[in-house]
């Protein structure tokens, strides 16, 4: 009976993580490319560390697989429980810095100087979110053509508004741009009206994000008292019966907080220089 109550647990646990798995997006590969392009997250490392604490600490406390696989879920996706602020404004950082930069551009070009000039110029003046990669770029500008050394530059910064920067210089290299200082002048207003229009959504989303971080405390010090005090009320979900259910709770149970935590999340706009897949390539 507990060989069969494991194996049901880790057939619950393959099959939650192959639906989550199937609801985050993953990018489209391109038909002629062989190497497989897998939508991990960029701390996947940690979060593995983090499943695997969640999944020993309610295993043990337990001994049920089910919870032991919800663990593991809880740690894994703990993250973005949490939504760390540090994190959620990485973004609206980026685009103010891209902002400051095109200003910068602009104000150097005006002093007579060529584009490869002024990048060059104003890499280690660069507000920090972005100087990392400008200073690279500047470093190849000198020996490298430089429209395609600004396309990677966008596939880097993966910003719509240094997508706009970008197109705009690499107009100016091509020598297909008269006033670029002006277009500079444009897109950094509209950055920064963006910025603060994205900080005023980020602020007005901060009930659904408590809500969330409020329902799963609440749920897991639930069970942790009962796992301590109601011994006999937790007892029926030691049978396999108990663990379906229990996995059905589960479910439901996550199901509502991802809902909540999307609803809470910002969605990315769309990128002018994205890489083209293969509907787009036809």
């Amino acid at each position: 009976m507990t060989a069969l109550v494991w194996i049901c647990g880790a057939g619950f646990a393959i099959s939650l993580f192959l639906a989550i798995s199937a609801l985050r997006r993953r990018p489209v590969p391109s038909r002629p490319s062989v190497v497989l392009s897998l939508p991990w997250p960029a701390d996947l490392g940690r979060r593995l560390v983090l499943a695997a604490i969640g999944a020993l600490l309610l295993g043990v406390a337990t001994r049920w697989p089910v919870a032991a696989a919800g663990g593991a879920a809880l740690g894994y996706f703990s993250t973005e429980l949490l939504s760390p602020t540090r994190a959620r404004h990485a973004p609206i950082e980026r685009t103010e810095a891209i902002a400051v930069w095109a200003e910068q551009l602009r104000d150097t070009m005006a002093a007579a100087s060529g584009l490869q000039q002024a990048i060059v110029a104003t890499a280690p003046l660069a507000p920090e979110p972005i100087r990392k990669e400008l200073e690279s770029l500047a470093a190849r500008a000198g020996r490298e053509r430089l429209t395609p050394l600004l396309h990677e530059l966008a596939e880097e910064l993966r910003d719509p508004t240094a997508d706009l920067v970008i197109t705009a210089l690499a107009l100016a290299a091509a020598g297909e741009a008269q006033d670029v200082s002006e277009v500079l002048s444009q897109i950094a207003a509209s950055a920064r009206d963006d910025a603060v229009m994205r900080r005023f959504v980020d602020a007005s989303r901060a009930r659904t994000r408590t809500a969330v971080r409020a329902i799963s405390a609440i749920a897991l010090v639930t069970l942790v008292a009962l796992l301590v005090i109601g011994h006999g009320y937790m007892k029926p979900y030691s049978s396999v019966a108990g663990q379906v259910v229990l996995a059905i709770v589960f479910c439901c149970y996550g199901g509502g907080i991802w809902m909540l935590q999307r609803m809470g999340r910002e969605t990315p706009p769309e990128r002018l220089l994205a890489p083209a897949t293969p509907k787009d390539q036809q």
